[in-house]
């Protein structure tokens, strides 16, 4: 009765999500291929579109269908018999030469309901594959969406860098022009204005490639055109692995999985053990003499069933298997816990160090690096600075601030894969900005 209702739970559940998934991805298509991209309409349309959670969804389908057919009785047998010769001389209605019967099995044992809690478990576990799948796609989806966000922002820091050189270029052409200072420095600031330019065209392949790959995320057409992702401001989640590990033990897939395998084996011990317990089958059968008056002559009525007991060396063996198939199955899951747990204190880790690289460099390293750079071009054009450690102090600042924008990326989709992990969401999505309102006409 519980794993019935746990898996009405289930059904309810998946069910909402896939409706609320759709409703989103259908208001949210429409304004994928322009403008700014949703993070949350991104992963709503890849949560409805997505292929490969179509292909779980379809096997979970299949897999609820084997329930009815695991709770069913056997098929109802019919037979009859129809004398073709006889080979002695006697009255004709000394004799039947025609019968029909019916057969069925009745299942007093209960089989067929241990099956169908078998089926149900294998379900179950259909839909914590479905659940493995929707969970990969959504940290696939937002890590690509971060990642093509930082492609951008890497772009748009390049832009500015472009610009920058091209000044600090300009500045010391002024001034070889006017005999203060030599070629050798015109030469070196185009030298890195033409790096700059060459670092473009390899952030442009980058993006293009997390483009193309959020598209097939999404079951879009590779070349379909995207928008450009918004900006979502990283707020530090609550990751203490003592909050996030009974959050683990509880929602990780993997573990549900493993403990519907052991309901599996459970089931299966008891079918094995049950089948010491023979089922009976009621047989009715009508005859009807030669030459009589009656459609039938005779009504009889039997049943019938197997002796297992003589075999018991076979069914003795079952039970064995089931036993040793049932603790296989307790340690496959005490070892996805302590997997599930490796996992999580891993990558607790990896979230803290992202996290402490990302403040660093936003609070201290990059204010620390445009100072520098300002107060070297200041000296430079006052004459009190060599034009070498304007030069460097700018390549400084330009690859502080690459840096310092994928520590961004590398938060966001750490937090992300820990979603992953855990099976249940810990970062919210924020909310969508308020959309115009047409004007009436």
């Amino acid at each position: 009765m519980k794993t019935k209702t746990t898996y009405l739970l289930l059904l309810s559940l998946i069910s909402s999500l896939s409706l609320q998934a759709g409703e989103i991805a259908s208001n949210g298509d429409r304004r994928i291929g322009a403008g700014n991209l949703s993070l949350a309409e991104v992963t709503a349309s890849a949560l409805a579109n997505n292929p490969a959670i179509k292909e779980s969804l379809r096997k979970w389908n299949a897999a609820k269908a084997r329930t009815t057919q695991a709770v069913a009785w056997d098929d109802l047998r019919l037979g009859g018999e129809t004398r073709v010769h006889r080979y002695v001389d006697v009255p004709p209605n000394a004799f039947m030469d025609r019968s029909a019967s019916i057969e069925q099995a009745i299942p007093i044992t209960g089989k067929n309901l241990v099956r169908g809690r078998a089926a149900t478990a294998e379900a179950v576990s259909a839909y914590e594959e479905l659940r493995r799948q929707q969970l990969e796609v959504i940290a696939a989806t937002r890590a690509t969406f971060f990642r093509l966000a930082n492609a951008h922002a890497q772009i748009e820091i390049n832009q500015k860098n472009i610009t920058s050189m091209r000044q600090i270029a300009d500045i010391s052409r002024t001034k070889f022009e006017t005999g203060t200072h030599s070629a050798a420095d015109v030469l070196v600031a185009e030298t890195e204005a033409s790096k700059v330019l060459e670092l473009q065209r390899d952030l442009e392949r980058q993006l293009s490639e997390q483009e193309a790959q959020l598209n097939m995320l999404m079951n879009r057409d590779a070349f379909a055109p995207l928008g450009v992702p918004g900006e979502v401001t990283p707020k530090m989640p609550e990751v203490s692995p003592t909050k996030l590990r009974p959050l683990l033990l509880a929602h990780r897939p993997e573990i549900k999985m493993a403990e519907a395998r052991i309901d599996i084996e459970k089931s299966n011990l008891q079918l094995a053990q049950r089948a010491w317990i023979p089922d009976p089958s009621l047989t009715v059968k009508a005859q009807r003499y030669n030459d009589a008056a009656q459609t039938v002559s005779e009504l009889d009525a039997g049943v019938s069933f197997t002796v297992p007991w003589v075999n018991f060396r076979k069914y003795g063996a079952a039970v064995r298997e089931a036993q040793e198939n049932l603790g296989a199955a307790e340690e496959a899951l005490d070892r996805s816990q302590k997997e599930a747990l490796r996992l999580l204190r891993d990558q607790l880790q990896k979230v803290e160090t992202a996290h402490h690289h990302l403040e660093l460099f936003r609070d201290k390293i990059i204010p620390q690096a445009q100072q520098a750079y300002e107060a070297n071009r200041l000296n430079y054009e006052s004459g009190k600075a060599s034009f070498l450690d304007w030069i460097t102090s700018q390549r400084n600042l330009r690859d502080l601030e690459a840096m310092g924008r994928q520590h961004l990326t590398d938060y966001q989709v750490a937090i992300a894969e820990l979603e992953a992990i855990l099976g249940a969401q810990v970062y919210p999505l924020p909310a969508d900005p308020p959309q115009p309102k047409a004007k009436r006409k």
